[in-house]
């Protein structure tokens, strides 16, 4: 059933706004009621509630039925978003009857997997309305692949398989269409594809926040289906986890929140990033909610607990080399607990003692990740948010083969120990 709501998930979930979108639907339907910034919050113990902010972070939590002040708080964290190519202002051009969109990187793509792929566009469009402080707002999907990214033959290009620079400017732009003497005469073929698409004028298009998203889906690979191949892996893996833990989570006397970022693959640092006050300023108005007082809130939150949850790296079969030679995780062996010294994972020896206790009472399978002590490693939210919510702090996630790749490949049994991992979590 878990892995079933990550193929969901990972099919709904083709930018940050539509997989806010997509939970926030899920959560609905499980008895979480929606509250708005702008609104005082009347809270209640047994209650389940979510936030969304700025359309692709949201917040979601629950209320022990028996809650009081003093009660645990214990919180996940993962990220909406992932490495892509996002279309720029003004995206039009065409080529010798070629019709083009200019676009732009975001975060760390394996660019070559780009090409060749059918593309679709998704994200938000702003849309003109009466009130020039209220824009319509329109959440976008293409149903069809729309995009792609034709690679230069072998034969126009010896050396590919060598290695070649990719260019972001000159060789990643998609092709749309091919365009007629008569269409190449009409400016802004895209816009007026999107108004189109949208059912509005296209001079009544103020702006948008849209990516491209590759449109092959999750698919099992092995005699045993022991693999899952998909896009998006990074990070909705995590996000599905969460979002069951939070479902089926229930603490009589306690608080769950988990939160979903946008943002992480540029740094965090955003109004919806975890870089923001954003989690600490949630948990202050969640106490202030409940009835608590500002001393009673200050000591609840910093006696609490923060998973941060995103993908590891697993070794690879091909380059068992790139991998620290005492901590090896492997795809199917279970999540991983990551650390690194540097902090560029959060890495705290309490938080890790309290989730490998967990963990090991439950029988839940986890590896230990940690780099190559001469290669720099990536990050992510854990070390971002605990500096700004200085608590327990400990880096979990799935440990991935192609990271960062259109294509991610992962252990089908991992999202089992994750899901299990962070149920127990907010439940022990």
């Amino acid at each position: 059933m878990r892995q079933e709501k990550l193929i969901e998930l990972l099919k709904e979930a083709v930018s940050p706004f539509l997989c806010v979108e997509a939970v926030a639907k899920r959560l609905c339907g499980s008895g979480f009621t929606e509250l708005r910034y702008e609104d005082a919050w009347n809270m209640e113990g047994g209650g389940r509630y979510f936030v969304r902010h700025h359309g692709t972070t949201l917040f979601a939590f629950t209320v022990g039925a028996h809650y009081r002040p003093g009660g645990m708080l214990r919180i996940a964290a993962a990220h909406t978003d992932y490495p892509c190519l996002r279309l720029k202002p003004s995206p039009d051009f065409t080529t010798n009857g070629y019709a083009q969109v200019n676009v732009e990187v975001y975060g760390g793509p394996i660019l070559n997997t780009w090409f060749d792929r059918p593309l679709g566009i998704a994200g938000r469009v702003a849309v003109r309305g009466e009130d020039p402080f209220a824009p319509k707002l329109m959440l976008y999907r293409s149903k069809e692949p729309v995009m792609i990214i034709p690679n230069l033959a072998i034969h126009m290009n010896r050396e590919v398989n060598k290695g070649v620079e990719i260019n972001n400017q000159t060789d990643l732009m998609p092709v749309l269409d091919m365009l007629t003497e008569e269409e190449e005469k009409q400016p802004d073929y895209f816009l007026r594809f999107l108004a189109g698409e949208l059912g509005v004028e296209k001079e009544d298009i103020l702006d948008y926040e849209l990516n491209t998203f590759c449109m092959e889906e999750p698919q099992y690979v092995g005699p045993k289906r022991t693999f899952l191949s998909s896009p998006r892996l990074d990070n909705q893996t995590s996000v599905a986890a969460l979002v069951s833990a939070i479902e089926e989570g229930i603490r009589d006397d306690g608080i769950n929140l988990i939160a979903l970022f946008d943002h992480e693959e540029i740094g965090n640092t955003s109004k919806q990033g975890a870089a923001s006050i954003l989690l600490h300023d949630m948990t202050e108005r969640i106490f202030e909610g409940l009835g608590c007082s500002r001393e009673e809130a200050r000591r609840s939150i910093y006696a609490s607990g923060l998973l941060s949850v995103d993908v590891a790296h697993a070794l690879h079969p091909n380059h068992k080399n790139k991998m620290d030679i005492t901590n090896r995780p492997v795809a199917g062996k279970g999540f991983c607990i990551k650390e690194a010294c540097s902090q560029s994972y959060a890495t705290d020896a309490e938080a890790i003692g309290i989730l490998r206790q967990i963990c090991d009472s439950r029988r839940i399978p986890y590896q230990r990740f940690v780099n190559r002590s001469d290669v720099r490693g990536g990050g992510t939210l854990g070390s971002v948010a605990s500096a700004l919510l200085p608590v327990r702090t400990v880096d979990i996630g799935i440990p991935l083969l192609g990271m960062h790749s259109v294509r991610e490949l992962m252990g089908a049994a991992d999202m089992d120990a994750l899901c299990d991992c962070v149920l127990a979590y907010f439940t022990a």
